[in-house]
């Protein structure tokens, strides 16, 4: 397959540039597989599409406030963002400007060294001098913002301090929100439970990455990018219970699509066991259509932009033929699309 095919015309005024006055107040367009038949419903009525003997599968991943500007000693500026945390603790971020490893970095009173540059636009970089500010990752959280998606075109502002963050996040890491979760509320989670129906969590630190459209026409050519996942032992065995039960998997968001997945032998193998120990990995998956899904069996994600990864995995879930049948039915019926606007399920 070309990365032409899942090009589409998205009007920037189907964007949503803000989240919505209140959480959990979105639209839902439920999309089913067999069928391809589409219903309109809205977020906050989740739980009516899910029912006894289903698993729901959150990522409790917590978005760090990554982006901080700087200067260097001959006071040019400099822009830095966090990049998103794996399994190493080196401390890597992406800079926009011109820096070289030695250069030292001021900010909020604090030296910054740049320590390497391993790769192009990527430097890795610590506090110089014991300081009072912990940790890099600590200075970024006192000091830093948060990094809303670029494509808004708009500085952060005091809404996404909040809104920019699940109400469960839990793990700092992430560098971009698991959108497709960010309007599920407390009471929505009870009305879920209610129905009948368990929850567990994984995490998966979401990456920069998640924005980059394919470069590549030829999608057997693209290089996935990495995010490190970690799925609790007692999450795994709840994944095998439903499973072997004829449950529903239900995957709150592509994250959790891809660390599923990603471990899906794993899951699948209850041999593999390790007793109280996760399952971790760094999830390179790339799905798309013609991937044959192992884990889930039920998806609720966001509406993506153009060429992405995630639309992609999207299409191989849903049906190529459905996907594009459901985009053009949202933006006839004015959905919102991108991080902050509506929502789809795919059962």
């Amino acid at each position: 397959m070309r990365a032409s095919d899942f090009d589409y015309e998205l009007p920037e005024e189907k964007i949503a540039c803000y989240p919505p006055e209140e959480r959990g107040s979105t639209r839902l367009l439920v999309v089913e597989r067999a069928s391809g038949s589409l219903r309109h419903a809205w977020y906050a009525a989740l739980d009516e599409f899910l029912g006894p003997g289903d698993l729901l599968v959150l990522n409790n991943t917590k978005v760090v406030r990554a982006r901080l500007h700087a200067v260097k000693e001959t006071g040019a500026k400099i822009e830095l963002m966090l990049l998103e945390k794996h399994q190493t603790d080196q401390e890597l971020v992406l800079y926009r400007g011109k820096l070289k490893k030695g250069d030292i970095l001021l900010a909020h009173g604090e030296k910054l060294l740049v320590s390497d540059i391993v790769d192009h636009g990527i430097a890795r970089i610590m506090l110089q001098g014991s300081g009072e500010n912990g940790s890099i990752r600590e200075f970024f959280e006192r000091f830093g913002g948060v990094p809303i998606p670029p494509y808004l075109k708009r500085d952060a502002e005091e809404v996404d301090r909040e809104r920019y963050q699940t109400v469960f996040a839990e793990l700092p890491g992430s560098v971009a929100a698991p959108t497709a979760s960010l309007n599920i509320t407390p009471e929505l989670l009870e009305n879920i439970r209610l129905k009948g129906v368990d929850v567990a969590s994984v995490t998966l630190h979401v990456g920069l990455g998640t924005f980059l459209p394919i470069r590549v026409e030829s999608l057997e050519e693209h290089v996935m990018h990495r995010e490190y996942y970690s799925i609790p032992a007692e999450s795994v065995e709840k994944i095998r219970r439903v499973k072997r039960a004829g449950g529903r998997v239900v995957a709150v968001g592509t994250t959790v699509t891809r660390a599923l997945e990603h471990a899906a032998g794993k899951i699948s193998d209850g041999s593999s066991s390790g007793g109280d120990e996760p399952l971790t990995g760094e999830a390179d998956i790339f799905i798309f259509p013609g991937y044959s899904f192992q884990v889930i069996n039920a998806l609720l994600t966001n509406f993506h932009a153009p060429r992405s990864t995630v639309l992609m995995l999207t299409a191989a879930f849903a049906g190529t033929e459905h996907l594009q049948r459901a985009y053009h039915a949202a933006l006839e019926e004015g959905y919102f699309f991108l991080s902050y606007g509506d929502s789809m399920l795919i059962v």
